[in-house]
């Protein structure tokens, strides 16, 4: 696997690689727009030229992008969900242009109207996306959740559910967020757990599906439903559970990237301890 984080597209996306050098990147994770506004600039052609080259130059072999914070499939609102498809179509569109085969997403929330209702919805959306990028080989990953309100995607049923009703299964895969999956009740702490709870994952959507993993420890305890990450082994999923991933032979072709609070400095430090779990 390739080992990595999120770092900033500041200045231009085509500068994000060299801030994954910085902090010892094997991948990075970026936006590739303001995650919190609608309207996004255009990519410019220096963005475009320069972004591959940056990334062999700094030696990422792994890349994925995240989806706008605003944007959500599931929604029953009329007007919020034009405005999320059209918002993912372009979040489609710019990492095709960029080179990039992963845009990572959240299933969406459901706003009270029920999980089996949300998880339509948010198919029905997806494939409204493809059919009209056809011809895009980018493929959309969602992401597990923990369950923070009356969000979808904290149940692995969920997202073998939304994978069964997408017409185009090539389009579609799933990113795992170790924080996500403890808080939403899978626990990892033990090797016995770990095993059970990839397992299960296996069993009901498919390791095969897995294209990335978000490696953040979490400041809440298990089965919380409550989102809030830790710098690793400073939490209360423990060190031990990232060393079972990071030596995980099933994962070892994916991007696992940090969303841990800190920044940069912190970004750093949790790579080393990461890289020194490898066996």
């Amino acid at each position: 696997m390739a080992l990595g984080a999120h770092v900033s597209i500041s200045g231009g996306i085509h500068l994000a690689p060299a801030r994954g050098k910085e902090i010892g990147a094997e991948a990075i994770q970026i936006f590739t727009r303001n995650q919190m506004r609608w309207t996004a600039r255009k990519i410019t052609e220096k963005e475009i030229a320069n972004f591959q080259p940056a990334l062999k130059a700094n030696g990422i072999r792994r890349v994925i992008t995240h989806d706008s914070y605003l944007i959500n499939l599931s929604t029953g609102k009329v007007e919020l969900r034009k405005k999320s498809i059209d918002a993912f179509i372009d979040e489609l569109k710019r990492a095709e242009l960029l080179g990039i085969p992963y845009v990572v997403f959240h299933p969406g929330a459901h706003g009270g109207d029920g999980e089996e209702i949300g998880i339509k919805r948010t198919a029905e959306a997806l494939n409204e996306v493809f059919a009209k990028l056809e011809e895009y080989s980018v493929i959309a990953l969602i992401e597990t959740t923990a369950g923070q309100g009356s969000n979808i995607g904290h149940k692995f049923e969920h997202i073998a559910s939304i994978i069964d009703l997408i017409d185009d299964k090539s389009r579609i895969g799933t990113c795992i967020d170790t924080a996500h999956i403890f808080e939403a009740g899978y626990d990892i702490r033990t090797r016995e757990a770990y095993e059970e709870t990839i397992h299960e994952f296996d069993s009901i959507v498919g390791l095969d599906k897995v294209h990335a993993m978000h490696l953040n420890d979490s400041k809440t305890e298990l089965g919380s439903h409550v989102d809030r990450h830790e710098n690793i082994g400073m939490g209360l999923i423990g060190i031990d559970a990232f060393r079972f991933i990071v030596n995980d032979k099933r994962f070892d072709d994916i991007a696992m990237v940090l969303e841990t609070p800190g920044g940069m400095p912190m970004f750093k430090r949790n790579l080393e301890i990461l890289k020194s779990l490898r066996e």
